[in-house]
């Protein structure tokens, strides 16, 4: 328990319960929710872990100094004073990734360029020689977070967000975000257990982590580098040997995962990424027109999906918005129908009553998901009509 230390997952509004969850199933220890994240302890191997197996975390950062800073000189003369060779040598390249909420210090990029300049020239003084920048590829990525009078900076052990998952090469219009499909679907109390649906598939991101999900497939198992490889303290051994381990806690997935989408080119896009997945075995996808379905199966269904929010697509979304709640009470009975909509106008017209709305983001577009329960056989009169 010596080796461990503090850890921060980074997440999307939201998701810090199911999140922080996910980080006591996984063993880690002295979890802590906060806004947008979640603080946790552990050691190496368990932020390898955290960067392979977290479904609802965009980012894993390890902590390294914090400090109180009034104005740019103190930033400045603060972050001199840290001994830079632990983390950094001469040799390799760095990035800065800031973030700022302070009257003093209001630009992010104003505050990276003062933290490199500072790092760059303690170089200088020891070693006569400084590190190079290098904002797309680095070998260590430094994170610095200023809120009003407090500055914490922190080591990026993930790189690039880790809703890059490595599976998906082929989008649609209004992709959905792969960290922010795993949340929903977590959200919605998915673990494998039924039948499963998602009715506009798009590219087929929402099948994709809900078959990892089922079989308990590590969310990042297909990404290709994480951050913390290029670190000097990097165990390939034990790297290995988590990924060997959490693989070995996969599982048999018994119901079936089907996909439509009314768009050949979505589901060629979708079939693609699934293969890349390999996940064909679990998931099926159709070329269908939601609205002219019904249930595939006799059994309970778990629905799943992200339908046009009139954004990007020139819809009328009053007719839409009605098939959809149409479709779901003539057609669905026995599912659990969920979808997330940032056109909240839009929802008053599904024509039923959500049982569970949860307030979530897609980017920047404030959202609801929302639940509808479809009763079947001689309890279709228990469905809620909105007056």
């Amino acid at each position: 328990m010596t080796d461990n230390f503090k850890m921060v997952a980074k997440t999307l509004f939201g998701f810090e319960e199911i999140l922080a969850e996910e980080l006591r199933n996984l063993g880690a220890a002295n979890v802590l929710q906060g806004v947008r994240s979640v603080a946790f302890e552990g050691d190496k191997g368990f932020m390898y872990k955290a960067n392979l197996c977290l479904r609802s975390a965009i980012k894993i950062i390890k902590p390294i100094h914090s400090f109180s800073v009034h104005n740019e000189n103190e930033l400045y003369n603060k972050i001199y004073a840290i001994d830079w060779s632990v983390y950094l040598s001469v040799e390799a390249t760095f990035s800065i990734d800031a973030t700022v909420n302070s009257e003093v210090f209001t630009h992010s990029l104003y505050v990276s360029q003062k933290v490199k300049d500072a790092i760059v020239d303690k170089f200088r003084a020891t070693d006569g020689k400084r590190p190079n920048v290098d904002v797309k590829f680095p070998d260590v990525r430094i994170n610095i977070h200023i809120d009003r009078e407090h500055c914490d900076i922190s080591l990026d052990s993930s790189g690039r967000s880790l809703h890059h998952r490595g599976y998906r090469t082929a989008t649609n219009i209004a992709p959905i975000n792969e960290v922010l499909a795993a949340g929903l679907l977590l959200l919605s109390g998915w673990e494998g257990q039924c039948d499963f649906l998602d009715p506009m598939c798009g590219s087929g991101t929402i099948l994709t982590e809900a078959a990892m999900i089922a079989c308990n497939i590590p969310a990042n198992i297909n990404r290709k580098e994480f951050a913390f490889e290029k670190w000097d303290d990097f165990d390939p051994e034990l790297f290995e040997k988590i990924v060997t381990i959490s693989l070995n806690k996969s599982k048999e997935f018994h119901h079936r995962i089907v996909g439509y989408d009314k768009a050949p080119s979505a589901v060629r896009k979708a079939l693609d990424n699934v293969k890349n997945a390999n996940l064909t075995e679990y998931i099926s996808i159709e070329r269908k027109n939601f609205f002219d379905t019904e249930k595939y199966t006799e059994n309970h269904l778990h629905m799943v999906f992200n339908p046009p929010y009139g954004e990007r697509l020139d819809l009328d979304m009053e007719t839409f918005y009605a098939a959809i709640g149409n479709t779901l009470k003539q057609k669905y009975p026995g599912t659990d129908a969920w979808f997330i909509t940032s056109n909240l106008e839009a929802l008053k017209f599904v024509g039923l009553r959500p049982s569970r709305k949860i307030k979530v983001f897609n980017s920047h577009l404030e959202s609801r998901l929302v639940k509808y329960v479809m009763y079947e056989g001689s309890k279709k009169a228990k469905y809620q009509i909105q007056e």
